[in-house]
Parts: structure tokens; C-alpha cells; sequence
């Protein structure tokens, strides 16, 4: 059951929530992060801000989402994930890999709600991203952005490991290398 909760609306730090792209197309956003509220069906909060909500047992109309930082632990956010509509995993700066592991391991704990980057995502790393399931990007940078929506999205087609999502059947990888018998 995904939650939802009564939440006031914090003074909104930018002009409007930056659309968010997922399947191969800008949209727009449906929530938005706590800090850039700006009255949106949904609400993205960090998880101390998120458990106080869900003890509050405070419920409206607003979806309920979780800004999942680098530094927080998997550990802490594991029983919240059949509440959350939407976890938005924060890549504060380029170097910062954590964010990666984050998502592949909500992967892996089974969830199945929308997985989205959000802070610094740049056009190289989408193709990653979506190797360890992240589904949605909130592009802020400006080359980024324009690559994507003129279709020059970088994500290869042919793996040849496996990533944290499903993989085709076994067989129809030809390019992967087998043992002899």
C-alpha cells in the first residue's frame, strides 16, 4: 500500500519542478522534492522527514516518495518500500558512485515502484543508471537535456554482463561468451 500523507507545503526554492524523462520522452513532473515543493501530486522527502510523516499517520491524496541520499542506510529505508510510490536516488555529484548500489539493491529487495535520479545526472551515466534500474531522470543540466530530447540517448542495446533488472532468455545473447563442454 503506498502512502500518502497530509503535508505542508515549503516555500518552493525554484520556479517550477524540472520534468522528468522516462521511457524515451520529457514528461511532467509528478512530485517534487520536499525543498522545491511546489504542490505537486506527490512529495519526495528525505527519510527522517518521511518516518516522522508516516508516524504521524497524517493521510490525503498526496503519493509519498523518498529521497534516497548517498549517505543513508539501506538498512533503515528496507521496511518503508511497500509504502513508497517513487524513490528518488540522489547523485549529489558526478563522482559519487553510491547511488548506484542504492538502486540495484532496491532492485534486488523487490521493489517495484519508480526509481529516479535526481542531482547531478549527466548524459554518460543514463546508460548505467538504467543497468541498475533507475527508470526516471531529473535532467537539470542543460547538455543533458538537450541530447535527450533530440533522441541521442547513448544506452546500448548488447550487454555483456548482467545488470540488476531481468535478462533476456537465456540463448538469444549470442555475444556472450560460453564455456566448452
Amino acid at each position: 500500500m503506498v502512502a500518502t500523507a497530509i503535508v505542508p507545503q515549503g516555500a518552493a526554492t525554484s520556479s517550477s519542478t524540472p520534468d522528468v524523462y522516462r521511457a524515451g520522452r520529457f514528461e511532467p513532473n509528478d512530485f517534487a522534492i520536499a525543498s522545491e515543493d511546489n504542490g505537486s501530486d506527490g512529495l519526495i522527502l528525505p527519510l527522517a522527514g518521511l518516518r516522522a510523516v508516516l508516524e504521524g499517520n497524517s493521510v490525503s491524496n498526496r503519493r509519498l516518495g523518498l529521497l534516497f541520499s548517498p549517505a543513508d542506510r539501506f538498512e533503515e529505508v528496507l521496511p518503508l518500500l511497500g509504502q513508497l510510490a517513487v524513490i528518488a536516488v540522489d547523485f549529489p555529484k558526478y563522482a559519487d558512485g553510491r547511488g548506484f548500489s542504492h538502486a540495484a539493491r532496491l532492485i534486488r529487495a523487490g521493489f517495484g515502484g519508480e526509481i529516479r535520479a535526481v542531482g547531478d545526472v549527466l548524459i554518460d551515466e543514463i546508460p548505467l543508471m538504467r543497468r541498475v534500474g533507475i527508470s526516471a531522470f531529473e535532467v537539470k543540466n542543460d547538455t543533458t537535456r538537450r541530447y535527450l530530447s533530440e533522441g541521442r540517448d547513448p544506452s546500448p542495446n548488447l550487454h555483456y554482463q548482467p545488470g540488476a533488472l531481468p535478462e533476456p532468455p537465456a540463448g538469444t545473447r549470442p555475444w556472450l561468451r560460453r564455456r566448452a563442454p
